[in-house]
């Protein structure tokens, strides 16, 4: 008896054991196997000739096939642990003697003001974005805070950025958006929900979502004007220096992915010729290590503690809706202030609020306090909402406030944009794909519909595969 009590504790410890052991595991994930590392250092002999590198196993191969993306290292540590900080063929450290504008900028930690402008003559430039489909559900609400009405102190309209997804994109909103002066740049195709699938893309991958997407809203939105610049990493999943070559090789011109953590100064955007200034933190950030001529245009965390005297710790918070601890217009105008005045009373880095739209539309107050900032704002005759091209464009020709007001760049084109719509009745074009069976999805544009609806193997919707239009 005492023997099968005996087995009956021991396997009731098992099973709690094993109960415990399970709930370890959904808590933290399964145990990743160990990846061997090569051996950057070797003291006090070196290991390898020069120009070589240690693989774990002790094998030597040249130092510029390491972090090239295909394993060389008969145990495949060439290609682990390729961060900033350890991949042997890493972008230099800032040098500013071969760094200048227009084309590169760089600064030891990121905060230095471009051309070295006095502070109080730099403006303080404030960036709007939202992420995602333009549609119905949305349009009225970026028609209310882009009115027409809402001037920055050079007698121009204000700007934003819309990094727009295709699916359930409305392309003639997007036309009339664009039509109106603010900045259309692309998130991707598919938006897929599986984060891997961006931090770990390859090349092609990045080439099909991002230059594909460009294709779709250019073709469909009639964007004719090559002002379709800019990319987003869906979810802030940055896909490393693949993506970043996929950009450069398609010319894109910026993109608007990396996170900064918040620091006492905040860091203006940088171009990828050097080392990123700044920690690669965020939504497990694949940041890239080599040197790209591509700008940066940083997502710096906003400070949302309810007392900046404070110093607590929260999680970040670079998408505005992602600050969980905002729940009522009071707090949301008070992160508004706190954030502006941080940037203000430092060195004037753009501040940067990013929007789903949704979440702006969740609450009535959000939407009234957003509207009530900018207003509040714009009787400053040094603060500017502008687009993500237009802070590239100061950045690049630095001009002071005194000077502000006739800088041609914000003045040339689209200033004060009057008149109708393309169209004021799209065509609702009921469209199936064979990438998504079972579907029928309406594509929205005031050009003509595509045989097919375009997706990612197929972005122009003719059937011309993604490979023969982007051929390298």
């Amino acid at each position: 008896m005492s023997s099968l009590l005996k087995n009956d504790k021991f396997e009731q410890s098992e099973a709690a054991e094993s109960l415990k052991e399970s709930r370890i595991k959904s808590a933290i994930g399964v145990a990743k196997p160990r990846k061997d590392l090569p051996i950057l250092i070797t003291e006090p002999e070196p290991l390898c000739p020069d120009g070589t590198i240690a693989c774990g196993s002790g094998e030597c191969i040249e130092t510029e096939l390491f972090c090239n993306g295909i394993p060389n290292c008969q145990d495949k540590s060439d290609e682990n642990g390729c961060t900033v900080d350890v991949d042997p063929n890493r972008a230099p450290d800032c040098d500013p003697k071969y760094c200048s504008l227009p084309d590169c900028l760089c600064s030891a930690n990121g905060t230095r003001i471009p051309g070295d402008i006095e502070v109080n003559q730099v403006p303080q430039m404030i960036t709007i974005t939202f992420n995602g489909a333009v549609n119905g559900d949305n349009y009225d609400l970026y028609k209310q805070i882009f009115d027409g009405n809402r001037r920055n102190p050079n007698g121009c309209q204000i700007r934003g950025t819309f990094f727009v997804s295709h699916k359930y994109s409305n392309y003639a909103a997007i036309q009339e958006l664009h039509r109106k002066g603010q900045e259309i740049s692309v998130l991707s195709i598919t938006h897929k929900d599986d984060p891997n699938y961006w931090t770990s893309g390859s090349y092609d991958d990045w080439l099909a979502e991002v230059a594909g997407a460009r294709l779709i809203v250019e073709r469909f939105a009639n964007i004719t004007d090559s002002s379709v610049i800019g990319v987003r990493a869906p979810y802030l999943r940055v896909g490393g220096d693949e993506q970043f070559k996929m950009m450069a090789d398609q010319y894109f011109v910026y993109d608007a992915s990396i996170t900064a953590p918040i620091g006492r100064v905040p860091i203006w955007p940088y171009t990828l010729h050097f080392r990123i200034p700044h920690e690669c933190t965020g939504n497990a950030q694949n940041c890239p290590t080599r040197s790209h001529p591509v700008w940066e245009m940083v997502m710096n965390e906003l400070d949302r503690r309810d007392d900046s005297s404070f110093d607590e710790s929260l999680p970040d918070c670079h998408v505005v809706d992602s600050c969980s601890n905002i729940q009522t217009g009071e707090q949301f105008a008070r992160l508004l202030r706190d954030n502006f005045n941080r940037h203000y009373s430092t060195n004037r880095a753009p501040l940067g609020l990013h929007f789903h739209a949704s979440w702006l539309k969740s609450k009535k107050e959000f939407r009234d306090e957003l509207i009530k900032f900018i207003e509040e704002m714009l009787e400053k005759n040094e603060v500017y909402f502008t687009s993500l091209n237009q802070v590239i464009q100061w950045i690049q020709n630095p001009t002071e406030l005194k000077s502000l007001r006739d800088f041609q760049e914000w003045k040339q084109d689209k200033c004060d944009v009057k008149g109708q719509p393309f169209c004021t009745l799209p065509n609702a074009c009921p469209l199936t794909t064979r990438e998504l069976p079972g579907e029928v999805l309406r594509l929205f544009t005031c050009m003509e519909c595509p045989n097919n609806y375009p997706w990612i193997l197929d972005p122009t919707g003719e059937g011309i595969y993604v490979k023969k239009i982007f051929l390298r």
